[in-house]
């Protein structure tokens, strides 16, 4: 039997996990004090713990908050499995630029060394940087719920559409399910100034088309922005944005609404007001892995 913790991060989701796996649910209780530093207190349990805690914004406080309660854990439990639904620092991956820190093997080695025994974590940014994880880490995806979440809508003829070619895998299961076809945009940043553009190279007929626009994560919106802009160009029809973590960061939703998005759908891995697809029971089917 486990033990779910909810981490400060993500305690509603901590409870969903916890009543799909017939455990007791302990939140963690933490206190802020004026400096920003963190006081966490967990009580003493026996057994087996799941800890749930998500690191987006602030993140470095979210990070050190779930490097705090897996090492109390620890303490305690025969096994730690620490779920961290949005783990953040995995864009950086490699050494893009000389003297860059590679901050996902550093978040990758911490954790294990504060005690985790198994990670899991939904649509992780970068399949390099789990590999830096000297533990078993399981990566769930979200993309059919996300998925059968459209369902719900009166699509006229979908096209799937993910902002760069790094989806575009994810993008056509996400499409196989709708029973409908799928595109990568051909999406450049720039590693130095982050300047981003889109390489033309549509090949097909959009006029009228409902797009849903797929990413893992959207944070500044600036590439759904971006797509966005570039898509209505070739007059299709409605546009959604679908991720599995909306970060949202500053005022990015009410920027992209600005652009005409019907609307933005997202998972509870970072809990807001456009978390509406549970992640749950993506969650406790990893477990069972």
């Amino acid at each position: 039997m486990y033990t779910v913790i909810g981490g400060p991060s993500s305690q509603n989701l901590a409870k969903k996990l916890a009543k799909r796996l017939d455990s007791n649910y302990v939140p963690a209780n933490i206190q802020v004090f004026p400096d920003g530093e963190s006081k966490i207190t967990i009580p003493k349990i026996k057994g087996k713990i799941i800890i749930v805690n998500s690191t987006f914004p602030p993140v470095d406080s979210n990070l050190i908050q779930t490097f705090c309660l897996i090492s109390q854990a620890k303490k305690y439990a025969s096994e730690v499995i620490v779920i961290v639904p949005y783990l953040g620092y995995l864009r950086q991956d490699v050494e893009f630029l000389p003297g860059e820190i590679v901050t996902s093997a550093v978040i990758a080695k911490s954790i294990a060394a504060c005690g985790a025994t198994r990670v899991i974590t939904v649509d992780a940014h970068s399949e390099i940087a789990l590999g830096y994880f000297d533990i078993p880490v399981i990566n769930a995806s979200a993309i059919t719920k996300l998925a059968l979440y459209f369902k719900r809508f009166n699509l006229n003829d979908p096209l799937i559409v993910a902002v760069d070619f790094f989806w575009s895998a994810n993008a056509k299961k996400f499409a196989d399910v709708l029973s409908t076809d799928s595109i990568a945009l051909n999406k450049q940043r720039d590693k130095k100034t982050g300047h981003l553009k889109i390489i033309p190279s549509m090949s097909k007929n959009l006029k009228g088309r409902d797009i849903i626009l797929v990413d893992d994560m959207i944070s500044t919106g600036n590439s759904i922005i971006l797509a966005t802009k570039y898509l209505k160009k070739q007059n299709c029809g409605n546009i959604y944005a679908c991720c599995t973590h909306g970060l949202l960061v500053k005022d990015s939703d009410k920027r992209i609404h600005q652009e005409g998005i019907k609307d933005i759908i997202c998972t509870n891995t970072i809990p807001n007001k456009n978390s509406v697809v549970d992640v749950s029971d993506v969650l406790f089917s990893a477990l069972s892995l």
